[in-house]
């Protein structure tokens, strides 16, 4: 998809917001009860359209969400990421750890692509979801950066401040800590997207860690937000 140019952004934008009316009436519905769970302005949601029409291309080959979704993206992958912004309202710096198909990374990133000053670092692994992140963020216009790299490695390949780091459906907690505590020794605050068996995780987490979470109930289900200040590894 050819970038737009400086005169062109609004009539992209007004393309998309077209193109949405004339969606399907189970995704239409599905948006729409998404940006009642939580709103956006009109350029971002205009972004976030270029985001899922792209997402919907590439899945046909390369799987970035559970084909069993893709009728649901908007409420359970849209909304679950947008929630983050409000827990987080000052951050404009975020980490996103195994970012994948972009949730929450890009999201967040369209999100702020109006904010001066913000970016947000994208760490993926996996070449062919990487380069796919590199897209959305050259469509949306959008502040990201993507690192192609391990997980384990975005200390060395984020330069500068983070605000905030992020990671949803990577790894189990006690892993998910240990991949972020080096940012949050730098001042980082944490905020993990997790299922239903939370409790189980923080039971598993406080093995390895001395941490006071505070829990959060996800608008969009059964799941939860863990946010982290501090992590200190035990013994």
């Amino acid at each position: 998809m050819k970038q737009p140019g400086p005169t062109s952004t609004g009539q992209k934008i007004d393309k998309a917001s077209a193109n949405d009316r004339s969606l399907d009436p189970v995704i239409a519905a599905d948006k729409e009860a998404a940006l009642k769970l939580a709103p956006v302005s009109r350029e971002t949601e205009a972004r976030l359209d270029r985001y899922i029409a792209l997402l919907r291309e590439w899945q046909a080959k390369t799987n970035l969400v559970a084909p069993s979704t893709l009728p649901h993206l908007w409420t359970r992958h849209i909304a679950d990421s947008l929630q983050l912004v409000d827990l987080a309202s000052s951050a404009k710096r975020w980490a996103d750890l195994g970012s994948g198909g972009g949730f929450p990374g890009v999201v967040l990133a369209c999100v702020l692509a109006e904010t001066p000053g913000s970016r947000i670092h994208l760490v993926e692994r996996i070449a062919k979801k990487a380069a796919f992140l590199r897209e959305a963020i050259r469509i949306t216009i959008s502040p990201g950066v993507v690192h192609l790299a391990e997980i384990g490695d975005n200390v060395d390949r984020i330069t500068g401040p983070v605000d905030c780091v992020t990671a949803r459906a990577l790894a189990p907690l006690h892993q998910l800590i240990g991949f972020a505590e080096p940012l949050m020794r730098q001042g980082a605050k944490a905020l993990f997207l997790k299922g239903q068996d939370v409790e189980a995780e923080l039971t598993e987490a406080a093995k390895y860690w001395n941490i006071q979470p505070r829990l959060h109930q996800s608008r969009t289900g059964d799941g939860w937000i863990v946010e982290l200040d501090t992590a200190e590894r035990r013994g």
